[in-house]
Parts: C-alpha cells; structure tokens; sequence
C-alpha cells in the first residue's frame, strides 16, 4: 500500500519516468492498473483536451510541434498523445510523430507519449482514455491528441476530447467528399493547413460553404483557421479559436454534462470488457465439455444451433448459481 501511495505521489508531482511506468502498466494491462486509476481520478478533470484529427498527409504531427512551442511560450503544462497505426505482422508501430516532435522532449514541461492502436479501430488506441487521466493527474494544463489519420475511422476521438480540431490542406481533394466521409461532423474547429500552398483560400471557401448547410442553426459554428505548421503562422489564432470553444462549451454548461457522460460511457465499457473477458475464459474452461462443440467437429451439427446451445446451456447454468 506505500509503495502504490509513494507511486502515486511521484506521478502527481510530474516524475517522468513514474508517469511512463503507469502508462506502460495500463498499455500491458496490468492488475496493478485499476487501483492505480482510481487513486489518481480524484487529481483528474483539470486538463483542457483537445483531439487532432484529419487524413494523412495534412500536417497534423508538425501542426501539433508548432502548437506545444506556442502552449510553452504561454507556460502551459503541455502532454501530448500521438497515435500511430500498429502493424498487422510485427505489432510495432513506426511512432514517426514523435520524430517530428524531437525539439520539445528535453523540455520538463512537455510529456509526449506515442502509442500504437494494437488493432483497435476508431483511430485512438483502446488505452487512451486511461493515458489521459495519467497525464490529466500529472499536471498538464493541456492535452493534445492526435489520432491515426485514416479517415472514417477517427471518430473515437470525440469521445475524449473536449475540443475536436479536423486538419485539411490543399489539394487534398474534394472538400464535399470530406464532409460525406462522415469524420466532418464531428469538428468542433477546422483547421486549413499548409496555408502558405496554392487553393488554401479556395478550401476555406468550400468548408464555408458546406457549413453555411449543414450548421446554419447550430449552436456553435466551427470556426475555420488557415495555418501553415511549415512556417509556423496562424498557430496563435488556432489557439485562440480553441479557446473560444472552450469558453463555449462552459458558458453553455456542456462542459461538465459531456464530460459525466464521457465518464458514464468509460464505465459501461469497461463493465462490458470484464464481462466479455470472463465469458471467453469460462467458455475456454467448459469447451472439451460441450457435446453442442462435439457435435459440429463430427460434421453433426450446424453452427448456428450449436451456438444458441452453448449459450443457452451457460446462461441457465449462471442463473441457478
């Protein structure tokens, strides 16, 4: 009990290499994990979190550099999470953000952590949620996600972030197609990147456009910010939009209501993964004992009653207990 105590305090006080253990423990789920988190919630909720989204190719890492540098010369407490895809046949990741981010990592104020989804869809890795109440509990003032970068599949960062930013950049095609891709609807702010190339103007018109559409009634309409993380302009009026977001969402109450619901939702879905792991463990244990299985190894059986079966036989085994 002293020892997760004296843990617990080192990561409250900034420790780095505490920091990195906790996080490590929740990325490898570890027992130890849940103790853990629920000694640090109650240190948790203070950090402004904000999610950087978009496809491949538009800046977002090199954007993400350029706002830790303007966050630091306001003296914010800066983490950052920066998600790269893992690969299917090694189960490494490349974590090249990092790379892009090298200048800030001898920097005390700024933790920056990559981390590979491990197979988990929706552009975040499932142990994201967690990582961000270590970081929250550690001191920083803001934290920036930035998520895979595939498209359709980004959307599980709404559900963490407070402010979710969608980064574009010319010639990346049809603003109207990024719209119907669904990623669209979920930015709270639109981020024009790479400003300083030919036809930024002309997708900032675009985006203008579609919101003119599709949040004409809407309490809050997305501001649109042309940056160019290359030459590091528009950063702090990037910043300055987020705030206004933030100034948004508290003002109107929704920042307390959205962040009890995320919590609610963290725990459905950590309820439903416990109970998940402890049916396929019970069916590993029970399987050999299954003359349902049996039946469909012989050849005797279809699948889709033999499923129904097994399921039926350990729900009213469960129910007599």
């Amino acid at each position: 009990m002293q020892a997760m105590e004296r843990f617990v305090q080192q990561i409250l006080a900034g420790h780095k290499r505490s920091v990195a253990r906790a996080i490590s423990l929740v990325e490898n789920e570890d027992p130890v994990r849940f103790p853990l988190l629920e000694a640090l919630y109650p240190h948790s909720g203070r950090a402004y979190v904000v999610g950087i989204t978009g496809s491949p190719g538009a800046g977002k890492s090199s954007l993400v550099d350029q706002l830790i540098a303007h966050l630091r010369s306001l003296s914010l407490r800066v983490g950052v999470l920066a998600v790269d895809p893992t690969s299917p046949y090694t189960g490494g990741a490349l974590l090249g953000d990092r790379v892009r981010m090298i200048r800030h990592a001898t920097d005390d104020g700024v933790y920056i952590r990559s981390m590979g989804t491990r197979g988990h869809l929706g552009g975040l890795s499932r142990a994201s949620r967690d990582v961000l109440r270590i970081l929250d509990a550690c001191g920083c003032d803001v934290i920036l996600v930035e998520t895979v970068g595939v498209g359709q599949s980004e959307l599980d960062v709404m559900g963490i972030a407070d402010t979710v930013a969608v980064v574009l950049n010319p010639g990346a095609g049809d603003v109207v197609q990024a719209f119907k891709a669904g990623i669209m609807e979920i930015a709270d702010l639109f981020v024009v990147n790479k400003a300083d190339l030919p036809g930024a103007d002309k997708v900032v018109s675009e985006i203008r456009e579609m919101l003119d559409v599709t949040k004409q009634h809407a309490p809050w309409r997305p501001p649109v910010v042309k940056t160019s993380s290359q030459e590091g302009t528009g950063i702090d009026g990037l910043w300055q939009a987020m705030l206004q977001h933030r100034d948004y969402l508290q003002e109107s109450g929704l920042w307390s209501t959205r962040r009890r619901e995320r919590e609610a939702e963290e725990a459905m879905e950590l309820a439903q993964d416990l109970l998940v792991r402890a049916v396929t463990r019970r069916l590993q244990e029970v399987a050999a004992s299954l003359p349902a299985l049996q039946e469909v190894r012989d050849g005797l059986r279809d699948p889709y009653s033999a499923g129904r079966a097994v399921a039926e036989q350990l729900l009213q085994q469960w129910e007599k207990k």
